[in-house]
C-alpha cells in the first residue's frame, strides 16, 4: 500500500506545473550492466542554470526547493565534471546524460536486494534571480542493454594495424591501415565520415570531436570541418556489443606536406526512435530531436607525421616542430598521447631557462597553437619546449626531453 501511494505521488509530481521545468524523455531504458548515454531536453527555464546532477534509488520532496530530489541515503553517484556535456541556450538546456557503469552496477545490486528495477537521474537548477532551486528527475528503467535502449557509443579506440601509436613516414610514403574499435548499446546506424587535419590548420577542440548526437541541434553545424577522405554507414544489431569499423584506404590520406596530420572519426546523428526527444513535451518548441550515437566523451584521434617527428612506437614524445626547426607564421606544437594523462602542461623557456609561456591542456588534446605574442617574448628568437603529464591533482608524472626551436621574426 505504501509503495502504491509512493508511485502515485511520483506520477502526480511528473505532471508539469505552470512554472515548472519540463523534460523529454521523462523515462528511458538503460543498460543494467554498463554505461548508457542519451540526450535529454529540459525546457521552460526561467533565469535558471543547471548545477549538480545525481543518480539515486529513491526520491524525497525537495522542500523548500521545487520538485523531488535524491534521498541522500540512496545516492548511487554524481555526474563527473568531465562527463557534463550539457549546453544551455536561453530557456532550453540540452543535457547529455552518461550513466557510468559504476552507477548501473549499484542500481542492479539494489534490485537484487529487493528494490524496484528502476532508479532516477535528478538535475538541479539554480535561479540567478534569488528564486528557489528546482529539481527535475528522469526515470531510468534497468534492462539488458539491447533493443529499446538508446543507441549510444560506450568506448571508441582508434589504432593503426601496425601497432604504432603515431605513424611516421617520408613525404609521399605509405601509411598502415587503421580501424576504430567501438563498444555500443542499443540498435542504430553508425554513420559518418573520416577527415584529416592538415599541418598548419587550426586543430579541433574537444567540442569539435564530440559526436553530433552529443550536441544540441543548433550547434551541430558549428563543428569545424576538415578534408574528407571517406564515409561509412553501418547498421548495428542490438547491443551491448562491439564492432570494428575499418578506415578508408590509406592511399586516400594526404601525405604531400611535412608535419603532423590528425585522422578524425566524425560520427553523425542516428535517427532511431529510442533516442528522440519531443520538444513539445519538454516545452522547448515543436518536433523531435534525435541524439542517436551520443557519447559522453570526445572521439579519439589518430596522428601521423610526414617527413619526420616522433619515432614509431614511442610511448610519449614530442612530434612537431622538429628539433632545431625554423618556424615562420603560426607556431603549432604537437605530441603523442599518454594514456594515463589527465592533463598536459606545455612549457616554453628562453635560452636562460626562464619560462616565457605555459599552457594546460585537457586529456585528449595533443596540439597547441601558440599566441602571437610568443615571438615578442622570445627576444633571442630561440626557445626550448617540452610537455609534462599531470595527474588529477596537478602532480607531474613524467615529461619529455627539451627540444629547441627557432622563431623567425615577423616581417
Amino acid at each position: 500500500m505504501k509503495r502504491t501511494a509512493f508511485v502515485l505521488c511520483l506520477a502526480l509530481l511528473s505532471l508539469p506545473l505552470a512554472a515548472e521545468i519540463r523534460r523529454d524523455p521523462q523515462g528511458l531504458n538503460v543498460n543494467s550492466q554498463g554505461a548508457t548515454s542519451l540526450s535529454i531536453t529540459f525546457g521552460g527555464l526561467n533565469n535558471q542554470v543547471p548545477v549538480e546532477a545525481q543518480w539515486c534509488g529513491e526520491l524525497i520532496p525537495a522542500t523548500p526547493a521545487i520538485g523531488m530530489r535524491c534521498d541522500p541515503r540512496t545516492v548511487f553517484g554524481s555526474l563527473p565534471l568531465r562527463f557534463d556535456l550539457g549546453k544551455q541556450q536561453g530557456s532550453t538546456f540540452v543535457d547529455v546524460m552518461t550513466i557510468p557503469p559504476s552507477v548501473s552496477r549499484r542500481a542492479y545490486q539494489a534490485v537484487e536486494a529487493g528494490a524496484a528495477p528502476q532508479f532516477f537521474y535528478v538535475r538541479q537548477f539554480r535561479s540567478t534571480t534569488g528564486g528557489p532551486d528546482e529539481f527535475v528527475f528522469v526515470t531510468c528503467r534497468l534492462t539488458g542493454g539491447g533493443a529499446r535502449v538508446p543507441f549510444a557509443l560506450l568506448d571508441v579506440t582508434l589504432r593503426f594495424e601496425s601497432g604504432d601509436p603515431v605513424a611516421s613516414i617520408p613525404v609521399g610514403g605509405s601509411l598502415p591501415a587503421f580501424k576504430a574499435e567501438i563498444a555500443y548499446n542499443g540498435v542504430g546506424t553508425l554513420r559518418g565520415r573520416w577527415e584529416v587535419v592538415l599541418p598548419g590548420e587550426e586543430p579541433p577542440t574537444s567540442t569539435d570531436l564530440l559526436t553530433e548526437g552529443s550536441l544540441p541541434p543548433d550547434q551541430r553545424s558549428l563543428q569545424k570541418r576538415y578534408r574528407e577522405v571517406g564515409r561509412f554507414n553501418v547498421p548495428l544489431t542490438a547491443g551491448p556489443a562491439k564492432t570494428t569499423l575499418q578506415g578508408p584506404d590509406p592511399k586516400l590520406l594526404p601525405k604531400e606536406s611535412e608535419g603532423l596530420h590528425q585522422i578524425l572519426l566524425r560520427v553523425e546523428v542516428s535517427r532511431d526512435r529510442d533516442s528522440a526527444s519531443d520538444l513539445a513535451g519538454a516545452g522547448a518548441g515543436a518536433g523531435l530531436v534525435y541524439s542517436g550515437a551520443a557519447a559522453g566523451f570526445p572521439m579519439p584521434t589518430l596522428r601521423y607525421s610526414v617527413g619526420g617527428g616522433a619515432t614509431p612506437g614511442a610511448a610519449f614524445d614530442l612530434l612537431a616542430p622538429k628539433a632545431g626547426a625554423l618556424v615562420t607564421g603560426a607556431v603549432d606544437f604537437s605530441w603523442t598521447e599518454d594514456r594515463q594523462a589527465l592533463l598536459y602542461k606545455l612549457e616554453i623557456v628562453d635560452p636562460s631557462g626562464t619560462e616565457i609561456l605555459s599552457a594546460l591542456l585537457q586529456q585528449g588534446t595533443f596540439n597547441y597553437r601558440a599566441p602571437s605574442f610568443l615571438r615578442e617574448k622570445a627576444t633571442s628568437g630561440v626557445v626550448r619546449w617540452r610537455v609534462k603529464v599531470l595527474d588529477a591533482e596537478g602532480r607531474e608524472k613524467r615529461h619529455t626531453e627539451w627540444r629547441e626551436l627557432k622563431l623567425k621574426a615577423d616581417a
